[in-house]
């Protein structure tokens, strides 16, 4: 009993050290999602990089739906900018619908596109007319002979490209290695900022080669600026160095273009559209290509309680080491109490040494069974008489019957291995009186 209590112990606590391990694994990665969202406050979120942008004259908006839903929509216009920060790098590789929308005019920028790692050092200062750009990632993109001529340079050095655009047809992609080259950590260097509002500011309309911003001149004075999440009420200050020689040309900039949105739909934002989608209360069409089966099970508690669930019932069935079923019960053996006898007597005489007992009783049994082979009745005979019954009508020498009875009123004690040579010459006469 001891020994099950344990065994229940132990599987217990397996049990429980699976599900702990199932909940680690498992648990939303709501820190890493809000890296590069215009909400995160963090060092990796874009919140002080859209306040500069918001405070320059060139708003940014939000776009909290699925890309597929970009391509149709009335309020986005075209030409539009689309800047996707990616929380983990991501490959380079560009989808049909997303090739479709850039040749209309449109542009697309990312942010942590997935390149090698050089051996570039992992922070370098990159010089450019935006001044300094601070750079921390090793990885370079480096063009092979057999790809189209349709890439340029932006910003690089001898290790490879940073940041690339690729032209296709009226529109054009920008690459960027690293996912955090303005992030909240780069307040301190105006470069970062200045870059990626270039880069999203001068990026739509097709093949326009105007810079849009001048060389950043002097920092300027630090101001202050407080963003607040969607979904908390709390505050918090970012700082960044204003433009201060370069105002006209913002205003220029935002003119020319000024339908810019970046992603935050891939950072877990969705506006009550797409919200009401996922709770079933609309028959859109689009709600019914999103909302699936899976997704709205991995989206409750449902799911991991079925799998936690699923887990404790298999530990369980391996700890008791049962079937599904109603336990079958055993049924009582018959108990033979004559061989049970006779058993538990064998069982006493050997651990005694019994075996003039043995003797005695198995060899009287062993005359009545001869005598009976011979025809001679069940009452037991003098030895003579049985010796010379026997002799006369097998043909074999008296010697080996005599010695047998003569070892019986003896009643000598022998050994296990001697008992059964006995036991042995009974079985031949036996088989010689047949």
């Amino acid at each position: 009993m001891k020994i099950a209590n344990r065994k229940l112990w132990i599987f217990g606590a397996i049990a429980i050290g699976v599900i702990i391990l199932i909940t680690l694994v498992a648990a939303p990665t709501s820190n890493k999602l809000m890296s590069g969202s215009t909400y995160s406050r963090s060092p990796d979120g874009y919140g002080a990089w859209y306040a500069f942008m918001s405070e320059r004259g060139t708003p940014i908006q939000r776009w909290q739906k699925p890309f597929s839903a970009l391509v149709n929509s009335k309020d986005a216009k075209s030409p539009i900018t689309f800047l996707r920060v990616n929380s983990n790098l991501t490959t380079q590789d560009i989808g049909s619908m997303e090739q479709i929308w850039v040749k209309k005019g449109n542009a697309l920028v990312i942010l942590g596109v997935r390149k090698p790692v050089t051996d570039a050092p992992f922070s370098t200062m990159e010089d450019s007319p935006e001044g300094k750009i601070k750079i921390d990632t090793s990885r370079r993109y480096r063009k092979y002979k057999q790809e189209p001529e349709d890439k340029q340079l932006i910003l690089g050095d001898k290790f490879g490209a940073i940041v690339w655009q690729e032209e296709i047809d009226k529109g054009k992609i920008i690459f960027v290695t690293t996912p955090h080259l303005a992030a909240n950590a780069y307040q301190d260097i105006p470069g970062n900022y200045e870059l990626l509002a270039k880069l999203v500011t001068q990026s739509g309309g097709g093949k326009q080669r105007n810079r849009g911003t001048d060389n950043l001149g002097n920092e300027g004075e630090t101001k202050n600026i407080s963003i607040t999440s969607p979904n908390s009420s709390a505050t918090k200050t970012l700082k960044y160095f204003p433009q201060t020689n370069n105002t006209s040309a913002a205003k220029s900039t935002t003119q020319s273009i000024t339908n810019i949105w970046v992603d935050e739909y891939i950072h877990g934002y969705k506006d009550s559209e797409v919200l009401n989608c996922q709770n079933q209360s609309t028959d859109s069409p689009d709600c019914k290509q999103e909302q699936t089966l899976f997704g709205y099970l991995a989206k409750t508690a449902i799911f991991p309680a079925f799998l936690q669930g699923l887990i404790i019932l298999l530990i369980t069935i391996w700890a008791a080491n049962r079937r599904f079923g109603q336990p079958v019960t055993l049924t009582t053996p018959v108990v033979n109490n004559s061989e049970a006898y006779i058993l538990a007597l064998a069982g006493v005489l050997q651990k005694a040494g019994s075996s003039e007992f043995i003797l005695d009783i198995v060899g009287k049994e062993q005359q009545l069974q001869l005598q009976k082979s011979l025809g001679l009745g069940d009452i037991l005979l003098d030895r003579e008489s049985l010796i010379n019954a026997w002799v006369q009508q097998t043909g074999h020498p008296a010697t080996e019957l005599e010695q047998l009875l003569r070892e019986q009123p003896e009643k000598l004690r022998m050994r296990d291995k001697d008992l059964l040579n006995w036991l042995e010459k009974w079985q031949k006469i036996h088989q010689s009186s047949c």
